[in-house]
This record gives C-alpha cells, structure tokens and sequence, in this order.
C-alpha cells in the first residue's frame, strides 16, 4: 500500500469467511487485513476446523512463508501486484457471470464453483505476487538491518616520529614525567610540552588529553597529543587498550582522517611489547563502532581515521612481533565489533532466524562450517527446554552449530563454546517490569559472543578442534507459552518444575551444554546475560565466573588478558539445595538468594562432569553510562577471551575436575 491510500478493497473477504466455516483444501490462500497499510497472506495448510484455535500449524509451518507480510509501498511492486489482480478480478467475473445460468438450474452446485474458484485464483495470485516480491526488494523488517561496523587500515611502523606520516601522533604519558621523557616532542612543538606541564594544564592523570601543533617543519606529523597514562607502575595491556579506545572515540569527535599511537619501548615494563600493540589494535579498532545505526536526522558520523601504531625505539624483533600482534589485535576488535552490531538490533529485526543467518553469514567469513538446526530437527533431539521457552513466541527457534577443525588437529581437545541467544526476553507469563525491557534485546549477546569468536578462531587458524552451540528463540507471553508450575524434559533426560520463566536463558543453555558435549567438547565454557544477581554482586565493570577448578583458573589468565574482567564465585555443594523440586529433578529457580549461584549450580547439571566454566555477562553485555574507553551501548564482552581461549590448550590441564 502507499502511504496515505485505505487498505485494499478486500473483494474476497467472502472467501475468509468461506474458508471459516467450510474449510478448505490445502494450498488456497487467504487474505487478511493487518492495518493501513499491509497485507497479510495466510496459506491454508489443511482444513480450518482442524486448527482449533491452536497454533501448532503455523509454527511448523513458519518456514514455508506460510506468514507472507510484505510491505507494498515499493514501487516496483505495487504496480505488478495490483495487476495481477485486477486481471483475476476480471477473469472471475467473466467466470461467475457465466455460471449464473448454472446457478439457477443447480444451485446445490454453488460452493463447489465457489470453492473451485478461489482456490484456482488465489493460488496463481499467491504465486505471482511471490515472484513478484522476489523480483523487486522484499520489504520486512529484516530489510532494515544496517552494518554499522566500518573498518580502516591499521599499519604498524618502527619510523621515527617525526617521519611517521599522519594528522595527529598519540604520545602515552605518565604522571610525574617532565618534558625530556620524549625530548624531541617538546622541541617540535616549540616548547609547548614543557609549558603544558609547568602549568598543570596536563597533570597525566588517566584520560587527560593535551593537543598541539607541531612547529618543526621537519616533522611530518601535523599535530602531537598526550594521552595521560596515569602511574607508570599499572600501565599494561588493559590500559593501553582503553587508552587507544578513548583516541580512538576522541579522533573521530574531531573528524581527523589520520591517528598515529605511539607504543614507548621504555614504558612496556613487563608486558611484553606485542601484547601491547595487540591491545593498542583493538582498542582503536572498537572506537569504530557506532550504536546509532538507525538514526536518520543525525549528520552521519565521521569515518575512522585510517590507523598507525608507531612502536618506538624496537629491535628489528621486536617490531617484527609487534606487527603481526597488531594485525591479531584489529581481527580481534572488528569481531568484537561485529558482536556489538548484533546485540545492538531491535528484536523486531533480530528474529531467532535471522539471528541464525546471521551468525552463519559471519562464521562461513572464517572457514567456520554451519549448521542450523529447526524446530523439527531441536524436536528430534528432545531439546524440551529449548522448546519449551520457544512455545510463547510465534517465531520458531534454532539451534546455530560451528564446527572448527583444522586440518592435522588432535581428536582432543575439544573445545565447545555455547552462548545463550535470546533474541528478545520479555520474561514469558512471568513478565518482566515496562521500564528497561527495550534492553532485552540484548540478551543473546552470549550468542553473538560464540558467533563472532568462532570466526576469529576460524580467521586466526586455532591448531584444535572448537565447535560453537548457540540455542536461540524469543521468550514471548503468547497463548501457548511456558507457565509456572510446568514440568519439561531436558535433551539429557532430567526434568525441571518451572517456577520462573523469566529464568529462561538456564534452561537454553541446558539443552546447548548437552549438545555441545553430544559434539565431542572435553572443554566447555558458556556465556550468558543470565542474572540480575550478577549485576547486584559484581556491579557493570565485572563478569561473574563459575565452574570447574583449574579449568577456571585458564579462563581467568585468559580473559584478564583480553580484557574482560572477570571475578570467581562460589559453588559449594549446598547450594544445589536451593534448586530441588518435589516434582521434578530440580527447579529452574532457586530464589532471590544467591541467585546467580543457583543458576549456575543448574547449568552444572548438564555439564557431565567436564571441565566447565560459565560466564554471566548481565552486567557486561551492556554500558549503561558512557566512559571515556566505552559508548553506552553494547560492549562485546566475551568475544576475545573466547576466541584467545583456542590458543592456551597447551596449558589446559585434563585433571580439571568439575
């Protein structure tokens, strides 16, 4: 339809009615009035009267376009649609006027005729109005998703600085530092170093930021920044990570075309040089990413500077090392970025489907092979929690599997990663409160964690097997949805008593920790915004870690590396207590105490005794408040400590014991 034109005349709606009250043969077709301005097709799979209200039909049906919702506002569309029936119309008219004569000498023949009539008509429409549709742009909802992460060119130079060629020179400077740290920075700006130091106007306190020109017609950079470094003591990777984002975010405000981050050899300490320059990398990588994608008034943001990290004063080795750290470390952040964009959607774009193709599109980039499982396949494998939270929601679920194997890996280890992929929580029969439920759609940022770490490792070559298990579907209130007090039947053969069901993330991941292990893991972690819990204990800076000693112990060496901080907790056998069920083997819910303990207690049921480690990320995924290093927005948190994981097995232990 176009804009301001009532909806179509619908002249069959005769034939709604018919197919009501008589039924109809499979393969006729329905219209039905949405709004406005949108036509809802509905193919009739099998007589009406066998629906009986239930929707059992049309979700196993769902990928067969049984639900055709198009938008006929595309020009290229409209004019093809409306001939197409203004052709029918008058075809059946020519029909029905001459079996008027027939009518009236057999009327028991009538709905017959009529039968026969529209279901012949309304089958060649629907066809043609499909090959319509395909032939121009078939408008939905998923037509709007945009790419929002853009990446420039990260270069690595040993040149000296004032032959490095760009718009701005990023020095890192410490906190009690004069002026002859980097002399030739205060001669090539005329004094203006020492000056700015004298008079405190930069102290060096972390994020202080001091621009000036250079003077020195010698020098290709146009102008030197100091970046405060705060103590020289705790500078690492972390910092020098946050330090470049905070450029990053700062250079793109100004619209400067060419950065430049200086890495000080005298300053690296004890972190190597090249972890250094990784997390230079991806930290001006992530300052790529803008949350804003959907914006239309705004002027568009400035493109990123095309990037330069500067390792000063570096043996030929070292630098040697360091390019190649940074070329891991843009991999790293553009992933990361990547996971960003996914969380980042509407759930109205985001379906479980698309999510599926996707993160399928994103993982076959990498060499990941792909599979995705239906909702008849999930059927096959008993996956009764995951069907279970999928039966709210009109939207069928999927099951996304990665599969890295290199050629030569060792049969073992394996390591199986699996994210929870909620694509929109609403909390089901047990809802969620209004205010702050639009951030739901967040919530298969453990999803987008596994996808895009699958294709760094798949990008980055890891020498061991990985395979990646993303359950996901939409936790809906529909008329069909899980309830308090049911009981469901897990892929392993444990039972769970439903209490809450906005506790629907643990019994996803349940049936993924399954399937994973199905798949040949020996090593598993999760991810998952699981918990309020989580964010009460741990606030937004940290993520909650659970799971097997020692097997915990490498995921924390990793992820403080990465930069996802991460914070152990407790599983003490008592708290399986606070889950038991007098109906079932245990509960999905073990109460507001210890809350995210008990969840992971129960995500420990399904993990047969392997090594296993679980991230609750509800307080990460998202930044509520902007920091100099962070947007608000979603964060990408998971990504590299997941991706990084697939290069310590020579350090993993097979006594890891859960």
């Amino acid at each position: 339809m176009l804009d301001g034109e009532a909806a179509f005349d619908l002249a069959f709606s005769w034939f709604v009615r018919f197919a009501v009250a008589r039924g109809l043969r499979g393969g006729s077709v329905a219209p039905l009035p949405f709004d406005g301005g949108t036509v809802i097709l509905f193919e009739i799979v099998g007589p009406a009267k066998e629906f009986g209200g239930e929707d059992d039909a049309r979700r196993s049906h769902a990928d067969r376009g049984l639900r055709l919702q198009r938008d006929f506002r595309a020009l290229v569309v409209v004019p093809r649609v409306l001939g197409v029936f203004v052709v029918l119309l008058l075809g059946g008219c020519r029909r029905r006027g001459g079996e008027r004569e027939t009518r009236g000498t057999d009327p028991g023949k009538t709905p017959q005729n009529l039968h026969t009539l529209a279901s012949s008509v309304w089958q060649l429409a629907v066809h043609i109005v499909r090959l319509a549709l395909r032939a121009g742009n078939p408008f939905s909802d998923n037509n709007l998703m945009t790419t929002t992460a853009v990446s420039s060119p990260v270069t690595c130079t040993s040149a000296m600085l004032s032959a490095v060629d760009t718009d701005l020179l990023v020095v890192p400077w410490f906190e009690g530092e004069g002026p002859g740290a980097v002399p030739e920075l205060d001669r090539s700006t005329s004094g203006e170093v020492a000056r700015a130091l004298a008079s405190k106007e930069f102290a060096a306190r972390p994020y202080d930021l001091f621009i000036t020109s250079v003077t020195d017609r010698g020098w290709r950079p146009r102008r030197v920044a100091l970046i405060g470094a705060g103590r020289r003591a705790v500078f690492g990777s972390d910092l020098a990570r946050k330090f470049a984002t905070a450029v990053g975010l700062n250079a793109r405000q100004r619209w400067i075309e060419r950065v430049a981050f200086v890495l000080r050899a005298d300053a690296a300490g004890a972190t190597p040089l090249n972890e250094l320059a990784q997390a230079v990398a991806e930290g001006l990588t992530l300052s790529e990413f803008d949350a804003g994608s959907y914006k239309t008034d705004d002027p568009p943001p400035a493109r990123p500077p095309a990037w330069t990290v500067a390792v000063s004063g570096a043996t030929d080795d070292e630098f040697a090392r360091a390019s190649e750290a940074v070329a891991r470390g843009r991999l790293l952040g553009e992933c990361s970025n990547l996971a960003r964009e996914l969380a980042n959607e509407p759930g109205n774009t985001l379906t479980p489907r698309e999510f599926a193709r996707r993160s399928e599109a994103l993982a076959i980039e990498g060499g990941i092979s792909v599979e995705i499982l239906d909702e008849e396949q999930i059927a096959r494998l008993g996956m009764g929690l995951l069907l279970g939270v999928a039966r709210g929601s009109s939207e069928p679920p999927r099951v996304i599997v990665f599969r890295h194997n290199p050629p030569g890996a060792p049969a073992g280890p394996m390591l199986g990663l699996v994210g929870k992929g909620i694509t929109f929580d609403t909390g089901g029969i047990s809802i969620k409160a209004a205010e702050g439920m639009e951030r739901m759609k967040d919530d298969m940022a453990g999803g987008a964690a596994v996808a895009c770490a699958m294709r760094a490792i798949g990008l980055l070559k890891a020498p061991i097997r990985v395979v990646g298990v993303v359950p996901a579907t939409e936790n809906m209130p529909g008329s069909r949805a899980l309830k308090p007090g049911d009981v469901l039947k897990s892929a392993s053969g444990k039972t769970v008593e439903v209490i809450n069901t906005d506790a629907e993330g643990r019994l996803v991941l349940g049936d993924g920790l399954w399937y994973a292990r199905q798949l040949g893991a020996t090593h598993l972690v999760d991810v998952a915004t699981l918990t309020g819990a989580a964010v009460v204990a741990l606030g937004k800076i940290t993520s909650g870690l659970f799971g097997s000693q020692g097997w915990v112990d490498q995921v924390e060496r990793v992820a403080n590396r990465a930069g996802d901080r991460v914070w152990p907790l407790p599983l003490f056998d008592e708290y399986r207590d606070q889950i038991k069920s007098e109906i079932a083997d245990f509960t999905n819910t073990g109460g507001r105490a210890a809350g995210s303990i008990t969840a992971a207690m129960f995500l420990k049921e399904f993990t047969g005794g392997l090594p296993w480690a679980h991230l609750d990320i509800a307080g990460t995924a998202w930044a509520d408040e902007a920091k100099p290093y962070l947007p608000k927005g979603p964060s990408g948190v998971a990504v590299r400590t997941l991706a990084e994981l697939a290069f310590t097995s020579h350090d993993w232990k097979s006594e890891d014991k859960s």
